[in-house]
């Protein structure tokens, strides 16, 4: 592959056909083992020592076979405007992939890939549950160099459909970094270690209950027996002391897993797209045009709170896969920032918006009674049933949890509310955890009025707002709660909207 400033230069030729990197049958038989590891090693492990053991040695070696099979039936050639891919022998395809349909590169290196100075390259388009093309692996310098290849056919694209005047043409710089302090707020903020203790506890039983009730009782011996060496009376002190030791256990493990996720973070503009890099071991680097950000999310817990905090989140036009650790999209614009720099960022990078919205309306005046009643339900189902187990002391506890169920519900009706005006909607919800979202009129795709049976007895309805792409796995914006009258007129209002301009993602 050329330089990325020759792979752009005006009169080149199209390129020969290229293999990938003469080692990528390595990476790609790593891939499929990963697939097939667990089965394989329970045939070694568990084997009955006879001559059936020798199939794992088989598999791996038909593995083998096919990563090489793949290297040498897959080729790929850098043409004027597009990328054109070939691969297979039996079973041949082509595909051309234009750049200016490329709505995301991605560049994924983690530690064997740094060794071998490569990278796997990702390149999407809107909306695909899957990569248009999947690269692996480049050296590293040809994959910087297709990455800028198709920021440079974009921007040029761009350039020529967009008016001179268009405030979103972008600049070149950092717009974001991380700090190690910040890096270590964002693990204390997050609960990435329970998450993570959590989803080993489900894995070890699928295993069997045996191996994690021998393993509860075998760590169960060992706490009980250091809270039997305070003596009497020192127990409830020895479990509390054990708790807060789990808990400090816990934090820590999230800030090594932020350590390991978000060192080097780094995002930049250049012209018109968002470059996002990091990671300690295992780096990626995506790039994203500007122009695909669908959807904002703030969001502000109480511990985003305590460190004044809080962290900024994009939707773009590429479906992303709801992974955290390996997102296929740009999602974090700023895992944590002040309030102040992510109302910058968001100025910035979405200049024909007003934010923050200079007013918030209010929801219906019946949001309480329909946030209460589900709850109330939910409380008088399990007063029933701690009535039946536990007697009257069971149902006291329940009763005294109504209050807080009633001062809970208040305060998210109180803090709810939505804005609109001629370029954005937005809309605000939570106490606790308070979170903020808006997208551009321009975005939606589709909208829906809906309506539950509580909901049409109260005289409110819902408006579900649906944009391009986004992460699968996240809850679409919605206004919830609006008085019917208003929801009906706001839906023909932004269906009115929608079909007289065009789609911008």
């Amino acid at each position: 592959m050329t330089t990325p400033d020759a792979a752009v230069a005006p009169g080149i030729e199209e390129q020969p056909e290229r293999r990938l990197h003469p080692m990528s049958w390595l990476f790609v038989l790593i891939q499929q083992l990963k697939q097939f590891i667990l089965p394989i090693l329970a045939l070694f492990l568990f084997g009955r020592g006879d001559r059936n053991d020798l199939w794992g040695l088989v598999a791996i070696c038909v593995l083998g076979a096919v990563s090489i099979w793949q290297y040498y039936t897959y080729r790929f050639r850098i043409g004027i405007d597009s990328l054109e891919i070939r691969s297979g022998l039996l079973e041949r395809s082509l595909r051309q992939i234009p750049f200016a349909r490329i709505h995301n590169v991605g560049l994924h290196q983690t530690l064997l890939h740094r060794i071998f100075g490569v990278a796997e390259v990702r390149l999407e388009s809107a909306g695909g549950i899957k990569p248009e093309a999947e690269m692996r692996v480049l050296k590293l310098e040809d994959a910087l160099a297709l990455e800028a290849l198709v920021r440079r056919r974009s921007r040029a694209d761009a350039a020529t459909a967009a008016p001179v005047d268009d405030p979103a043409a972008g600049g070149i710089g950092l717009l974001h970094t991380l700090s190690t302090a910040e890096v270590v707020r964002v693990g204390l903020i997050s609960n990435r270690g329970l998450i993570v203790v959590g989803g080993a506890y489900v894995a070890m039983n699928q295993f069997g209950s045996d191996m994690t009730s021998d393993l509860i009782e075998s760590w169960g011996r060992v706490l009980f027996g250091m809270v039997d060496s305070y003596g009497r009376g020192h127990e409830a002190m020895a479990t509390l002391f054990l708790v807060l030791v789990f808990l400090l256990l816990l934090r820590a493990f999230s800030v090594l897993l932020a350590l390991l996720q978000y060192s080097g973070f780094r995002l930049e503009e250049h012209g018109r797209r968002l470059t996002l890099e990091r990671g300690l071991l295992t780096r990626i680097r995506t790039s994203t045009p500007r122009r695909r950000i669908q959807s904002w999310t703030l969001r502000e817990g109480m511990l985003h709170r305590l460190f004044k905090r809080r962290t900024l989140e994009v939707g773009t036009a590429v479906l992303d896969n709801g992974s955290h650790s390996q997102p296929r999209s740009l999602r974090e614009v700023a895992p944590v920032a002040t309030p102040q720099r992510c109302d910058e960022l968001i100025r910035h990078l979405a200049p024909q918006v007003q934010w923050p919205p200079q007013t918030w309306q209010r929801l219906h005046r019946w949001t309480f009674a329909r946030l209460f009643v589900p709850q109330m339900l939910l409380a008088s189902l399990l007063g029933a049933i701690a009535l039946w187990n536990s007697g009257l002391l069971g149902l006291v506890f329940v009763v005294l949890w109504v209050p807080w169920i009633a001062y809970i519900t208040w305060q998210h009706a109180s803090h709810a509310g939505y804005a609109i005006d001629e370029r954005m909607v937005a809309t605000r919800r939570g106490w606790w955890t308070r979170e903020w979202r808006f997208a551009e009129i321009g975005k939606l795709q589709a909208i829906r009025f809906g309506q539950s049976p509580l909901e049409r007895l109260l005289g409110m309805a819902t408006l579900l707002l649906d944009t391009a792409g986004g992460n699968a796995l996240a809850e679409p914006l919605r206004l919830r709660f609006l008085p019917e009258a208003d929801a009906r007129a706001l839906q023909a209002r932004l269906a009115r909207e929608i079909a007289r301009s065009p789609l911008r993602w």
